[in-house]
C-alpha cells in the first residue's frame, strides 16, 4: 500500500531505498521560501542503524508489511535458536546472528515477539525485564549497602551487569533489558 509524507506516524514502517525502516519521529517543515518538507528520523530495522532523512512534502512510499507474533523462545540448536509460535505452535529456526543483542537475556520458555517481513526476521522483542540468576560473583561485602560502588556479577545467560555489594551468587534478580541489561532489584 502506497502512502506519503502527510500520512507519516511514529512507529510506521515504511520502504525506503530498498531497505525497511520504522519512523521513529519526524517534523513538518514549511519554510518562508521554496516548497515544504518533512524532517524524519528512521531506524533500519535490518542493520539497527537510525539516519535522519528529508522528505518532500507529498513523496510517496511503500508502507512496509510488518508482522509481528507472540512465540516462545524453546531451546537453542547449534548456532541457531528454536522459537514455537504460540497461536498455531508452527516452530522456527533463528540464526544467532540475527537475535545477537538478544541472546544474553533469552531463557528456555521465555515469551518474545518476532518481528518479520515477509519470511525475513527482523527483531526479537524482549519484555522491559528478566529475571535471571547469579552464577558468580565476589562475596558479599558485609554491611553494604544498596547506594554502594556496585560489582560485577555473572548472570545464567554470560551477561555481565554490576550488582550492588549486598548480592550473592545463587540470587535471582530483575534486571532491564531496555538498556542493554542493568541491576533493577532482587526478584
Amino acid at each position: 500500500m502506497a502512502i506519503d509524507t502527510s500520512d507519516f506516524k511514529n512507529g510506521l514502517t515504511i520502504e525506503y531505498n530498498k531497505a525497511i525502516w520504522r519512523i521513529l519521529s519526524f517534523q513538518h517543515v514549511k519554510p518562508g521560501k521554496g516548497g515544504a518538507f518533512v524532517r524524519s528520523k528512521l531506524k533500519n530495522l535490518r542493520t539497527g542503524a537510525v539516519n535522519e532523512v528529508t522528505f518532500r512534502a507529498g513523496e510517496r512510499m511503500e508502507l512496509a508489511d510488518i508482522t509481528t507474533r507472540p512465540m516462545q523462545y524453546l531451546y537453542a540448536n547449534g548456532d541457531s535458536y528454536v522459537f514455537m509460535d504460540t497461536e498455531t505452535y508452527d516452530q522456527l529456526e533463528i540464526p544467532g546472528e540475527k537475535i545477537q543483542d538478544s541472546l544474553k537475556f533469552l531463557l528456555e520458555n521465555m515469551e518474545v515477539r518476532v518481528t518479520s517481513y515477509h519470511d525475513e526476521i527482523l527483531d526479537v522483542e524482549l519484555p522491559v525485564t528478566v529475571e535471571l540468576t547469579v552464577t558468580d560473583t565476589q562475596p558479599s561485602i558485609k554491611g553494604a549497602t544498596v547506594n554502594g560502588g556496585g560489582k560485577p556479577a555473572t548472570m545464567e545467560t554470560g551477561l555481565v551487569i554490576t550488582v550492588p555489594d549486598f548480592i550473592n551468587a545463587g540470587d535471582k534478580l530483575v534486571v532491564n533489558t531496555a538498556d542493554g541489561g542493568s541491576y533493577k532489584e532482587r526478584a
